[in-house]
């Protein structure tokens, strides 16, 4: 395996929402997983929680949980990033419950996507469910929070770069 350039890697992460019938190696959804272990979080509280899914009949529920995006059920793994609000708590009070464990989810996944890509594998980060739906399907304690979605896999797709914003028009510098 090649490593290539932090910046190179963040250009090349784009959202992929076709796969290839191959199955992801357990070594790479361990180095994903190990991935998501490392990102920073508030408190090292590590206050989400990771559910790794690979059962065909979960993936086509979570296919209707999130309004009928199919390409959920084609990856051969699928991820669920969820905010475990009480462990945040314990610190943070209302703050880490309603903000930090949110953060942390958010960064985990993150790391998850971009060690995905890293490995040669696509993914494609799914904000748009039904939550109690997705706790539902994961049988999720009432306090945990579905954050996001991840199916990961071979690419079957070439992905295309979306325009993004100009910093100019990103970035607003203080001013006293």
């Amino acid at each position: 395996m090649v490593t290539i350039d932090f910046f190179e890697l963040i250009k090349n992460r784009h959202s992929v929402r076709a796969f290839k019938n191959k199955e992801v190696e357990e070594e790479k959804i361990r180095k994903i997983l190990e991935a998501a272990n490392l990102a920073p979080s508030a408190g090292n509280l590590q206050s989400y929680e990771i559910i790794l899914i690979r059962n065909e009949k979960t993936k086509k529920e979570l296919v209707e949980a999130s309004y009928g995006q199919k390409f959920i059920e084609e990856a051969p793994v699928v991820v669920i990033i969820c905010a475990n609000p009480e462990r945040s708590a314990i610190k943070y009070g209302r703050r880490g419950a309603e903000l930090y464990c949110i953060n942390d989810a958010d960064i985990a996944a993150s790391y998850i996507q971009l060690a995905a890509t890293e490995l040669g594998l696509g993914s494609c980060w799914v904000g748009a469910f039904d939550e109690f739906k997705v706790k539902n399907i994961i049988k999720a304690p009432e306090y945990v929070k579905p954050i996001a979605i991840i199916p990961i896999g071979y690419p079957d797709e070439i992905p295309y770069s979306s325009i993004r914003r100009n910093l100019d028009d990103l970035v607003h510098e203080e001013r006293y």
